[in-house]
């Protein structure tokens, strides 16, 4: 008998070593996350087709369209998978820069409409796009998602100053919706800087980037179409001005929080709700998905309530407290780090076009040598770019790395291996895709957020994490 409870507890201390073992560590298969090979596919553009190509049954709560990564739409000459990562580096940096600059100057004190009004785009850091109809009949055009920004826009014709888009430009006059907004009226006042064309006595927009560039144009209202769904009266900028390198999208969809964002201007229709789900192009050749209305918030989501910023209502903020690494929490994290405070600084936001996850000095410090200790097995790697925990893994066929998990309010978000140890060469080196920040904002980056269905519901005041969400 007592051999039987000697068996029995060494079983029980077995499985508990399992179980603690698979908390500390995880798998991580270097040979299947490679950087992403440039894709030669064209996509498709505007046809009189188009809106049987994009046929889905749905119904008027909920709405799928499929996004579509920069790199497929805008192929720079002789790509390789090295050229556009350091592309996509490149764009991270202007993007954070730009976000950090308005979060950081942004008050409510409405400016001048010559001033400069920064938004959360820089220039080319469009990440993912998808395909809409605009007007009526609809013109399709791809245009940029962004979490970042608030007011919808594209180019119009006449142009006066344009960049190369793939779409024909919109003319507006071949519209029967679209309508211009009179100077002076409640939805011309919503923007945070209107103007007033004195010879029509139409309302003006302007969007200046962090960057230099810019749109300038009439704000009007027009009809959009996604998918044979069509949402009516949707405030928006028409752009005869614009200058910057908007890599070939038509326009820009603002997903932001603020009033003028998409969400909030189609609220009764999706009742303020859409998701996304970003895919991990080095594994899956399956396009990543939006989601609108009811559908878009999974039953499995964990939610985190959204924090208030009182100086800034377009960015998505919300509660971290700390950080895990190898099942322990991370000394030195805490909620301290990311509080915002009554000026508007500091503070978490969560977003569709930064990259890579960025943390106060101290909590990626923190965070850094807390994984390098639990991951002193592997074989270091020089630093490349704004890393700096950086590993050799060359001819390895699988190795045991760190777990890693975001603890926010209410929420604990595990990380799969590939959403933090990534490769930056296709010669086996991976680095660990967190950095450093001076500013006090810290950023969620959609590298975390790969293979997560990330809920933002407007409504409920919140944001949630699904994983394994793009299926």
């Amino acid at each position: 008998m007592a051999g039987f409870f000697t068996g029995t507890a060494l079983l029980l201390l077995l499985l508990f070593s399992l179980s603690t073992n698979a908390t500390k560590y995880q798998t991580l298969i270097p040979s299947s996350h490679t950087l992403p090979q440039p894709n030669t596919n064209t996509l498709p553009l505007s046809s009189s087709a188009e809106e049987e190509q994009l046929s889905l049954t749905e119904n008027t709560l909920s709405l799928s369209l499929d996004l579509h990564h920069l790199d497929t739409l805008s192929l720079p000459a002789n790509a390789t998978p090295e050229s556009l990562f350091n592309h996509r580096l490149s764009r991270d940096s202007a993007r954070v820069k730009t976000i950090t600059s308005l979060a950081s100057n942004r008050t409510n004190t409405k400016a001048d409409f010559s001033s400069s009004v920064i938004s959360g785009l820089a220039q080319g850091s469009g990440e993912y796009f998808t395909r809409i109809g605009i007007g009526t009949p609809a013109r399709y055009a791809y245009m940029v998602l962004d979490t970042g920004s608030d007011v919808v826009w594209i180019q119009c014709s006449p142009c006066r100053r344009c960049y190369t888009q793939s779409d024909p430009i919109f003319n507006p006059t071949k519209s029967k919706t679209f309508a211009g907004v009179a100077c002076g009226t409640p939805l011309c006042n919503r923007l945070d800087s209107p103007g007033c064309n004195n010879r029509n006595k139409k309302c003006m927009y302007q969007v200046s980037y962090g960057d230099g560039s810019f749109t300038v144009g009439e704000f009007s209202t027009e009809t959009l179409t996604f998918r044979k769904t069509k949402v009516n009266n949707i405030a928006f900028g028409c752009g005869h001005d614009n200058e910057g390198l908007f890599v070939g999208a038509a326009g820009l969809l603002g997903l932001g929080r603020g009033k003028l964002s998409f969400p909030n201007q189609a609220g009764r229709q999706f009742g303020s709700k859409f998701s996304y789900c970003l895919v991990d192009r080095s594994m899956s050749a399956k396009p990543s998905s939006l989601v609108f209305g009811n559908a878009a918030v999974s039953r499995v989501a964990r939610f985190t309530p959204l924090v208030s910023n009182p100086k800034l209502d377009t960015f998505y903020y919300v509660g971290l407290t700390g950080i895990s690494v190898g099942g322990v929490r991370v000394p030195g994290i805490s909620s301290s780090l990311f509080q915002l405070d009554n000026s508007g600084n500091g503070g978490v936001i969560i977003d569709s076009g930064t990259s890579v996850t960025r943390l106060t000095r101290p909590a990626y410090v923190a965070l850094r040598n807390a994984f390098l200790s639990g991951a002193s097995h592997l074989k270091r790697g020089p630093n490349f770019s704004l890393f700096d925990a950086c590993f050799d893994l060359s001819g390895k066929t699988e190795v045991k790395v760190p777990t890693v998990v975001m603890h926010f309010k209410g929420a604990d978000v595990s990380l799969p291996a590939s959403n933090y140890l990534i490769p930056v060469d296709s010669n086996g080196s991976f680095c660990l895709a967190f950095a450093g920040t001076t500013s006090g904002l810290s950023i969620i980056g959609n590298i975390q957020q790969q293979g997560f269905r990330v809920v933002y519901d407007l409504a409920g005041s919140r944001v949630g994490f699904a994983p394994k969400g793009c299926a």
